[in-house]
């Protein structure tokens, strides 16, 4: 991928998710309407997109089968998907820094047990796991961020071992060493901000991943519980209505999809913009 298609792939995922992260915290806070609360379901159900009720309060997306906002609904349902996507990222790949980072430098049997059972878990499908999870214990969204995660620190724990392992190697490591630095310094100030790469482009791959196994949880009825919204318990509650209110179900799951890109795109641009960096490094070497 060229570096200028890199950068608009950026700016332009970049720019969606901002516009989003704005979307999701002012929409809710501005608007004059509950997106929670039941009013008048006789005249307010399955208001069409860009209609007016009877009070003349305009609905961008229409409105549910309780005559909620739709709208308002899927930017507080926002808020929550990328609250649980972030954070349960952040937190799966900060599990997964310290394990990786403490096996490859401790090595020996912590090393071997720890990727042992990091094979064990990587060998079972994730969203088997986040549904064992989720199923044993009370849905909702504290459970959420825990099975998050416990299911993703894996991966990036493989990332940063595999990296730390190159790293220890180089020169610069034996000569901290050679001054006198202690192991823990060494590792926290040298060898872990050289490894980071791998895994800051993990946790941005692994936002989407959260977010969309958020919304599956949700979807199956084991994630954020009504009437508290989510994209998936919104799809969920919109798919027998398919035919006569298809918006009720199609707006949430086009937010999913362009989020979950979004996402994608961003943390494909920056591992294809790492692995330039790598390979002009390694040529300015030879």
């Amino acid at each position: 991928m060229s570096a200028s298609r890199n950068s608009r792939i950026v700016a332009l995922s970049t720019g969606l998710l901002i516009l989003l992260a704005t979307a999701v915290t002012l929409v809710p806070l501005l608007s004059g309407q509950d997106p929670i609360a039941i009013g008048d379901v006789l005249s307010l159900r399955l208001l069409p997109p860009f209609s007016r009720d009877h009070t003349g309060t305009f609905h961008l997306l229409g409105t549910d089968r309780f005559g909620r906002d739709l709208f308002v609904r899927m930017m507080l349902a926002g808020r929550i998907s990328l609250a649980v996507g972030i954070v349960g990222s952040l937190f799966a790949s900060a599990v997964g820094t310290i394990v990786g980072a403490a096996s490859a430098w401790l090595g020996g049997v912590f090393d071997r047990v720890s990727m042992a059972i990091c094979d064990a878990l990587l060998a079972l499908p994730r969203l088997v796991l986040l549904l064992v999870c989720a199923a044993l214990w009370k849905p909702g969204l504290l459970t959420v961020m825990v099975v998050l995660v416990l299911t993703g620190w894996m991966g990036v724990a493989r990332l940063v071992r595999a990296e730390l392992l190159g790293i220890r190697t180089r020169p610069f490591i034996d000569a901290a060493t050679a001054l006198g630095a202690s192991s823990g310094r060494v590792l926290w100030r040298h060898a872990l901000p050289n490894a980071g790469g791998p895994a800051i482009v993990a946790t941005t791959l692994g936002v989407g991943n959260a977010i969309l196994l958020e919304s599956g949880l949700s979807f199956l009825g084991l994630g954020i519980q009504p009437p508290r919204p989510s994209w998936g318990n919104m799809i969920a509650g919109g798919r027998d209505l398919i035919v006569v209110a298809p918006w009720v179900a199609v707006a949430p799951g086009l937010a999913l999809i362009a989020t979950v890109l979004a996402c994608t795109l961003l943390g494909d641009a920056m591992r294809d913009r790492l692995a330039g960096e790598t390979a002009s490094t390694l040529r300015d070497r030879a």
